[in-house]
């Protein structure tokens, strides 16, 4: 064919990319697009993770000899407007689980039809794409451990080779990069990864050759710090999840870092399945509907919960490394989550939409998923299970050190009375100015 159009949406690289791959072996010009969605409200981290993944992407195109087309509006129209402009005669785009997407790729399905324009749908976001992996009479798992096992057994595609040369037709203007947004101070980190494909390569294969061999012990040490931090660039497809999990499944404690990656495919195959899932109950009670917290000192302690002002360390200290840096360690995320929906009752949708405003790697499937598997309403097959945040503090950051980083006031206390200031006499309680807990329980251990 002549000319085809890639949409790029969360696939924002060259190496790896099926949809762009595919369009430059098939067409003799390719247009890589993409859309600004007005639709899309991107919250301010995102935003600037974002728009450093863009100007990488339109680089590393540039580089081939192509470009990075935008435009800004309904992505539908958008694009059919672009192949009338270009007759272009097929356009490739990856395919995604959320309900937004879903709609998306439908309504794109229909007017590629209308305009007589082929649509080719290709691998996503997965190492093994949602779908893929069915049980025996389901259309998909629950419960992640035959998953689990299933997804190691799955044939995986071999990664795409980067094109060798990508050329656009003449005459269509490139258009400008989109900035961050209008910034708001309290909502944005002071110190957030750069973002771009270059920027994910580089921390890959650092990981890769670094502290990936000592994953398995050293992944739930909080003050350690030794997670990848490749979850925004998983997130917008700066890194291929593929290739990074062939590339670590052969190492040392490759396979422990692997069943991450499956954790992030699950949920992609749970989403896919039930698009509800930022929204509605995975697993309502027999009794209908779980009744959470309501009234005025609810919303006290969620406002408390969110400014990481619960008067429970290892918690506070989770929730101010989100405000700060637009990542929580995921141990942390789960002391956090726990806290809110366990602990205070309060309903997991709130911590989800906070999670969502700061985190740079805010995805429905993962934070979703994630918060009712915490909260006992997603695909935890021990719905009841709470986590003690001073069991976990004592586990996960026994010197205090995660506490200390992130919870200034709090610095001067060794272990363990980091961990329980409220145990301190009154009057050096006093001194510190932290907060009492937010519930008795605390106060009487």
């Amino acid at each position: 064919m002549e000319v085809a159009i890639v949409v790029f949406t969360r696939d924002l690289r060259v190496h790896d990319n099926p949809a762009l791959t595919s369009a430059v072996a098939r067409a003799r010009q390719v247009v890589p697009l993409f859309v600004v969605d007005p639709a899309l409200a991107v919250p301010q981290n995102r935003a600037r993770f974002l728009a450093d993944s863009l100007a990488a992407l339109r680089a590393g195109l540039r580089d081939l000899g192509g470009d990075l087309v935008i435009r800004r509006g309904d992505p539908v129209a958008e694009v059919i407007a672009l192949a009338t402009l270009t007759n272009a005669e097929a356009v490739f785009i990856a395919g995604d689980a959320s309900r937004y997407a879903g709609h998306r790729q439908q309504r794109l399905n229909r007017e590629c039809a209308t305009h007589r324009i082929a649509l080719e749908v290709t691998p996503g976001h997965a190492v093994v794409p949602p779908g893929d992996l069915r049980p025996a009479g389901g259309d998909h798992y629950r419960v992640f451990t035959p998953y689990w096992r299933a997804w190691q057994a799955a044939a995986w595609r071999q990664p795409c080779l980067v094109p060798s040369a990508v050329r656009v037709p003449a005459g269509i203007s490139p258009g400008d990069l989109p900035g961050t947004g209008k910034r708001a101070p309290e909502r944005e980190a002071t110190v957030l990864l750069a973002g771009g494909e270059r920027a994910g390569l580089d921390r890959s294969q650092a990981w890769l050759d670094g502290p990936l061999k000592e994953y398995d012990d050293q992944r739930d040490n909080l003050a350690g710090d030794q997670t990848s931090r490749l979850s925004a660039y998983l997130r917008f497809g700066c890194v291929s999840a593929l290739a990074l999990a062939r590339e670590a499944r052969h190492r040392p404690d490759g396979a422990q870092f692997c069943r991450q990656l499956a954790w992030r495919d699950f949920f992609y195959q749970v989403t896919a399945a039930f698009p509800d899932i930022a929204a509605v109950d995975y697993r309502p009670t027999a009794a209908g509907p779980r009744q959470w917290s309501a009234g005025a000192e609810y919303l006290d302690a969620l406002d408390a919960w969110r400014a990481g002002r619960t008067g429970i360390p290892i918690v506070d200290a989770g929730l101010r490394q989100l405000a700060a840096e637009g990542f929580m360690h995921n141990r942390a995320r789960m002391i956090t989550a726990s806290f809110l929906t366990r602990t205070l009752g309060i309903d997991w949708r709130h911590g989800y939409r906070h999670f969502g405003d700061l985190l740079a790697d805010g995805d429905v499937a993962s934070n979703a998923g994630n918060w009712q598997w915490v909260a006992g309403t997603g695909n935890n097959p021990r719905p009841g299970r709470v986590l003690s945040p001073l069991r976990q503090a004592a586990r996960f950051d026994p010197d205090g050190d995660y506490v200390r980083r992130y919870v200034p006031e709090l610095a001067s206390l060794a272990a363990p009375d980091i961990h329980a200031p409220w145990k301190l006499p009154e009057a050096r309680r006093r001194q510190l100015r932290y907060p009492p807990p937010l519930t008795a329980e605390y106060l009487a251990s």
